[in-house]
């Protein structure tokens, strides 16, 4: 007989934290750097901006044709901010994890909020969520202003935005507190590390045939 080998079921990793804190950049980079992981790409029923591509930065959906995916169940979460509509979909998520793939997704809170509340245990077993802290008032206009995207206007929409958005920090399980670029990732790839390491995520698959000398 062959011998049994362990697999690992896969993590669904949600990311939030405000604009400039660098969720995405993180979720992007780790996806890059392993080959067991993937970054979910959400979908949206707004316009694409200059320079972002369908498939790649978001799915672009026309509002009908999201509602009828939403009225079949096609999405893990979903929710309208500002008039526009944003969700996961199922398949971007579900076939990875039973895979043994690591899924990561940057969304805000309330998205996060909604899978957390999720009944499906495919996605409560493989359930982690981090918040990206920025320390502080003056540190999250700094990175606002160095986007360099925003009118003044937009500018304090988001700084509400982000302010709100930090108040939620205590309802994840994780909260990395940033300060650069490098040191956030070395404590996230450690955060995803020992997660994989958890007894539960393992399962003894069947043994592996047994090759005969020819």
């Amino acid at each position: 007989m062959g011998e049994s080998k362990f697999q690992r079921s896969g993590l669904l990793c949600l990311v939030s934290g405000p604009s400039g804190s660098g969720k995405t950049t993180l979720c992007r980079r780790f996806t890059e750097d392993d080959g067991n992981a993937v970054y979910a790409v959400s979908a949206t029923t707004r316009a694409p901006r200059e320079g972002e591509r369908d498939g790649f930065d978001y799915y672009f959906l026309e509002r009908a044709e999201f509602e009828a995916g939403i009225a079949r169940g096609d999405f893990v979460e979903h929710a309208e901010v500002h008039g526009r509509l944003y969700g996961t979909l199922r398949s971007e998520v579900v076939g990875h994890l039973e895979a043994g793939r690591d899924v990561l997704m940057d969304l805000d809170v309330q998205g996060a909020a909604l899978v957390r509340a999720a009944t499906d245990p495919a996605i409560v077993e493989a359930l982690v969520d981090v918040f990206i802290l920025v320390p502080g008032d003056e540190e999250l206009v700094r990175r606002l202003r160095g986007r360099g995207t925003e009118t003044a206007e937009q500018l304090e929409l988001r700084l509400r935005n982000a302010r709100e958005e930090c108040r939620h920090w205590p309802d994840y399980r994780y909260t990395l507190v940033s300060s650069n670029r490098e040191s956030d990732y070395a404590a996230f790839r450690s955060i995803l590390s020992a997660e994989r390491c958890r007894s539960r995520r393992l399962r003894i698959g069947p043994p592996e045939p047994k090759m005969e000398r020819e």
